[in-house]
């Protein structure tokens, strides 16, 4: 709601309409960025999940519990099944399949590492391996990929930033020629010129801030 907030407010400092209409168009993507954001959030919080169940098992484990057991009680403590707790959790509390209903899991974003914990399970049932020692370096490869993920995120921060500050440059521009008298917002709104001039420098804006965030996000994808 603040993108028609605003439009409000330079509707009535430019006698338009445009920035009301403007401002009701940017809704909707300023609602999909805010989802997007909380989705990245959410997906960050179930991998981190991931990585305190995998600790919590193989301390688990090596107390002398079983693997059923161990798996149930380090469920409880870590919440890395997320929205397939139930699930997973029936299974190894009734001899159930538990590789398979942590692979399952493994399909909500962010807990793609439970698909390496499932085959741990298969292996260590299987085969009789150490399920604590194939989960310990589980969570060290997790750990270590959540850490190189953090660690590009903070080397783009600057580049993201630079990118936001070089696309509210033009508002700048806007605010100082309207603290020299121009009345930049008149010429834009109300002249032929200023209209095209609008709709182009809209575009151009626009497809900039996509382009420059898009080459981050791929980034940030192909490291992961």
């Amino acid at each position: 709601w603040s993108s028609p907030a605003v439009g409000m407010v330079l509707a009535v400092l430019g006698a338009s309409v445009l920035p009301v209409v403007a401002g009701l168009v940017g809704m909707p993507v300023l609602r999909r960025v805010r989802r997007a954001a909380a989705e990245r959030r959410a997906r960050e919080r179930r991998a981190d999940a991931v990585i305190a169940l995998c600790t919590a098992l193989a301390g688990e484990v090596r107390a002398g519990r079983q693997p059923g057991e161990a798996l149930l009680s380090a469920a409880r403590d870590s919440g890395g099944l997320g929205d397939m707790q139930a699930a997973v959790l029936a299974a190894a509390r009734f001899g159930g399949d538990v590789p398979d209903a942590l692979t399952a899991a493994a399909r909500q974003p962010g807990a793609e590492g439970l698909r390496g914990l499932a085959a741990c399970w298969r292996v260590a049932v299987d085969q009789g391996a150490g399920l604590a020692a194939g989960v310990d370096r589980l969570e060290a490869a997790l750990r270590a990929e959540r850490d190189q993920r953090a660690d590009l995120r903070a080397q783009l921060a600057g580049a993201r930033a630079t990118a936001v500050l070089l696309a509210g440059l033009p508002v700048v521009g806007l605010a100082l020629g309207a603290a020299l008298g121009a009345d930049p917002l008149h010429i834009l709104l109300h002249t032929s010129s200023g209209l095209i001039c609008l709709a182009a420098g809209g575009v151009l804006e626009g497809l900039g801030l996509w382009w420059a965030l898009r080459i981050m996000r791929t980034a940030e994808e192909v490291t992961a």
